[in-house]
């Protein structure tokens, strides 16, 4: 175990991730930047009964492909997504995990709420067919942490193993979390990021009752669901898949010969301590949150270019995280200054819930990569209560760094900033 070095710098070296818009780092990527929609009729259920029938959904996933036969059945979606995310960046890190080093290399890998479909499907079969038909390996597949376990099972990483779970800012936490989990000297290398699958009927029904689902424009396709910041937005659709990240030590990624994709420079969290719903006055937790990012490693507010807004597209939601961002970057954040690019993914994905902050993290990423910013689609009728920048087409500039943020039920607040890397 090395001693803390708050100094140390943290590099991403590898990207992974299942989504709505993709199963592989180039496919997402290229569909956010073409503002390809991965919104659509929900098929996992029944959506008679339901005005609101659209999700974001993941396509074309086989689980065989990650995980062998008898880890599949006796698991569920949201751990085959992260493991083939996870999978998926440590061979584009091109990371080897040997006997050497293994127990260096750790895993921060979150959930929001982890395997409901293994609780409900052996609930079904409690009621059914009774108690001795219950699966005995479905809470150690179930849990919300068993995601986290997978991945240390399937990669042979065992240093430094956590879930974090904070509601819909689990995946930005995670990110956050496993840079200062290397800066303290708990491992050298992290597998990080977040999945979820809440694609549950219950689940639709219980955010349908909360009134936070959205509906198409009236006319207009089932894609159209997802408009943050929109004058006529009027809800959330649900998403599902994940997103990971290798996180490095930048001396050790320099001395493997690492691709560097980014470095992170900053992280924050706070709580609004308010309501397990609605946030804050004024998103004054988040405004705490993205403050904090800037502060801990002294980045320049002027060098922030784009933002990965929460922005799920609830009408007091988006006009709350607007009014912290006016609180933290200012006049840069009106949309007339063409300063400050809002880039809300979740206009595509639909809100993936815990994964949210590991695939907008790996959007982020690959934002400063290419120094390109995805479009917000749907996106026409601006609101003054939301004056932000918010192109409606991919735009190449220049980005010194992003800022990633996410707000979770019960007033959880984060927020993870990458910079370029120039060498140095």
């Amino acid at each position: 175990m090395r001693r803390p070095d708050y100094n140390r710098r943290v590099v991403v070296t590898g990207l992974g991730v299942i989504s709505p818009v993709g199963n592989d780092k180039q496919t997402a990527w290229s569909n956010l930047v073409n503002g390809v929609s991965g919104i659509g009729e929900i098929t996992k259920f029944d959506t008679s009964p339901y005005e609101q029938r659209a999700a974001g959904e993941v396509k074309g996933f086989t689980a065989t492909e990650w995980l062998d036969a008898k880890a599949v059945r006796r698991s569920e979606p949201a751990l085959w997504y992260g493991v083939a995310a996870a999978k998926q960046a440590v061979a584009d890190a091109g990371l080897e995990i040997d006997d050497e080093n293994r127990t260096e290399i750790g895993v921060v890998f979150g959930s929001g709420a982890g395997g409901q479909v293994l609780m409900i499907d052996n609930w079904t079969v409690l009621r059914e067919k009774g108690p001795q038909r219950v699966a005995p390996t479905f809470i150690a597949n179930g849990l919300v942490d068993s995601t986290s376990g997978m991945i240390a099972i399937e990669t042979g990483a065992i240093g430094h193993n956590i879930c974090v779970v904070s509601a819909c800012s689990t995946g930005t936490s995670s990110v956050g979390e496993a840079a200062e989990a290397i800066r303290r000297g708990d491992c050298t290398a992290v597998i990080t990021g977040s999945t979820e699958m809440p694609l549950l009927e219950v689940a639709h029904a219980g955010f349908g009752n909360m009134r936070g689902l959205g509906n198409p424009r009236p006319g207009e396709p089932i894609s159209s669901v997802s408009r943050p910041f929109d004058q006529t937005r009027d809800g959330f659709v649900l998403g599902e898949g994940a997103g990971a990240l290798i996180l490095e030590d930048l001396e050790l990624a320099k001395a493997r010969g690492a691709r560097i994709y980014a470095e992170v420079v900053g992280y924050g969290s706070a709580a609004d301590g308010w309501d397990m719903i609605q946030p804050i006055e004024h998103g004054t937790g988040s405004s705490r949150a993205m403050k904090m990012a800037l502060e801990r490693r002294g980045v320049a507010a002027e060098d922030v270019a784009v933002i990965n807004p929460h922005g799920t597209s609830t009408p007091l939601g988006d006009k709350r995280e607007a009014e912290a961002i006016w609180a933290v970057f200012g006049s840069r954040s009106a949309g007339s200054a063409h300063s400050l690019a809002i880039s809300a993914t979740k206009s595509m994905t639909g809100h993936m819930m815990g994964a949210a902050g590991g695939f907008e993290a790996f959007a982020s990423v690959m934002t400063i990569a290419e120094q390109c910013v995805p479009p917000t689609i749907n996106y026409r009728d601006p609101d003054p209560d939301c004056d932000l920048w918010i192109p409606t087409e991919a735009v190449e500039m220049d980005v010194p760094a992003a800022l990633s943020n996410n707000i979770g039920l019960g007033g959880h607040n984060a927020a993870v900033i990458f910079a370029r890397y120039n060498g140095d």
